[in-house]
């Protein structure tokens, strides 16, 4: 098996972008993939003793954006009732293999989760309920398109118990909005998080876009400032990744529209970083920010390499020693599920291809845990604890990777106080070198 490949969705999520000048930014893209994590030596075999993280990936959009190339559809909402249906089963049928696991934080992610009937998020999220214990105080996100949130419907997300909303804003910028082919505007945009915040919403997250075409470091400071005068509590900032066979990469060929600047794009994320540093907002993670206490939970599961599963077409899964994905296709995915059976008695038992709706299954190795640790890890301004990692793997960073880490420290990518290791700013920029130097070459 070649371990780099099982790889690739950690750093196509960083989506490091080339050199350009003396900086190669890391770029993250739009939304951000939910990719599995790596599994640490004390969490072989059945890890499921602490709770776990709990993705719902809703596929259905009313429009795609041009520069989208995630899991997501438009025009097959005839789909929509039987994939409910089919959703609420797997849900189900996750309940009983894993016997009731404790749940600490859930997402509902897409595509557009706010484009369902709202008594469909409830039905859904009463299913959840009713398969899984979800801890007290456990964090709740639901993600929405400005256009889709009224009074109406936030009430009836709160009532669901929903405790976090993420809004996709991207832009502040109503000539941005319309070349990435957004529904809403700049007005909507405001009236979202105002309405959110008045129908009792408390942890309110936007996500904003930089590097894109025809955004000048003018439009880009302006939305920065808005997402400041709006008071929103989390702020994730991503940078355009160009991916092939979207319409904007098409345009971009076409020469339609302009070819990003990276290096523009680096000064943008510089900015970002000073102003809401200067606003009171803490840097917690390579394209998070936010206020003191309003972390976003579920992302650092990610972050941390904790254990969760993934419900719904295409979502991705970690734990028990494995990764593994369900079929893409909604309507493969509703007819598999249609079919699915298990038994409480293999609780204990790794998943395996073709239950429930898997298509894809990996063993995560020792070697592979390890570096997708270091490299996902070294994405909080915390950085990597050594303890941690000897703690997880029984043997010392320093160990494995001393030379690398030296390196880096003396390149000023890293840097490291004896308790953890770090990206510095000039690190943030520059992570190319950083990441890869983690990578576990192919056999």
């Amino acid at each position: 098996m070649i371990i780099r490949r099982s790889l690739d969705s950690v750093l196509g999520t960083l989506s490091v972008s080339r050199r350009v000048g003396r900086r190669a930014l890391i770029k993250l893209s739009h939304p951000p993939l939910k990719f599995p994590d790596a599994i640490g030596v004390e969490r072989a075999g059945n890890d499921l003793r602490e709770p776990i993280a709990v993705y719902i990936h809703i596929p259905f959009c009313l429009s795609k954006c041009n520069y989208c190339d995630f899991n997501t559809y438009e025009g097959i909402e005839s789909l929509i009732p039987s994939f409910v249906n089919a959703l609420s089963s797997e849900i189900g049928l996750w309940g009983t293999r894993l016997s009731r696991p404790d749940v600490s934080t859930v997402f509902f992610g897409g595509g557009t989760p706010s484009y369902l009937p709202a008594g469909s998020i409830t039905l859904l999220s009463e299913r959840l309920r009713e398969a899984t214990n979800i801890v007290p105080g456990a964090e709740v996100t639901l993600e929405a398109n400005p256009d889709d949130v009224n009074a109406e419907k936030a009430y009836a997300w709160l009532e669901a118990g929903f405790n976090r909303i993420s809004i996709g804003i991207q832009s502040f910028d109503d000539q941005i909005l319309h070349a990435l082919s957004r529904r809403h505007d700049s007005d909507q945009a405001r009236l979202a998080v105002a309405t959110a915040r008045s129908a009792g919403f408390e942890n309110i997250s936007i996500d904003l876009m930089f590097g894109l075409p025809n955004q000048s470091l003018t439009i880009w400071e302006d939305s920065l400032k808005r997402a400041i005068e709006l008071e929103t509590d989390h702020l994730s900032l991503y940078g355009l990744q160009i991916e092939p066979g979207t319409p904007l990469e098409r345009d971009i060929k076409r020469g339609t529209a302009p070819t990003p600047d990276d290096d523009l794009a680096a000064d943008m994320y510089e900015m970002a970083m000073d102003y809401l540093c200067e606003a009171g907002y803490e840097h917690y993670e390579i394209s998070n920010w936010c206020k003191p206490g309003f972390r976003s939970r579920h992302n650092l599961a990610y972050w941390l390499n904790q254990p969760y599963l993934g419900v719904g077409p295409g979502a991705h899964s970690s734990m028990m020693d494995r990764r593994f994905a369900n079929m893409k296709s909604p309507r493969r995915y509703i007819s598999a599920i249609a079919s699915a059976s298990v038994s409480d008695e293999v609780v204990d038992a790794p998943v395996e291809q073709g239950e429930i709706a898997v298509d894809f299954v990996e063993v995560t190795s020792f070697e592979m845990a390890m570096s997708e640790t270091m490299m996902l890890g070294k994405r909080l301004s915390d950085g990597m604890r050594k303890a941690e990692f000897q703690r997880r793997f029984g043997i010392s960073m320093s160990g494995v990777y001393g030379q690398e880490i030296s390196k880096l420290v003396s390149t000023g990518l890293v840097e490291d106080d004896g308790d953890r290791i770090r990206l510095t700013r000039h690190g943030k920029l520059l992570g190319n070198n950083a990441f890869e130097s983690f990578i576990i070459a192919g056999d």
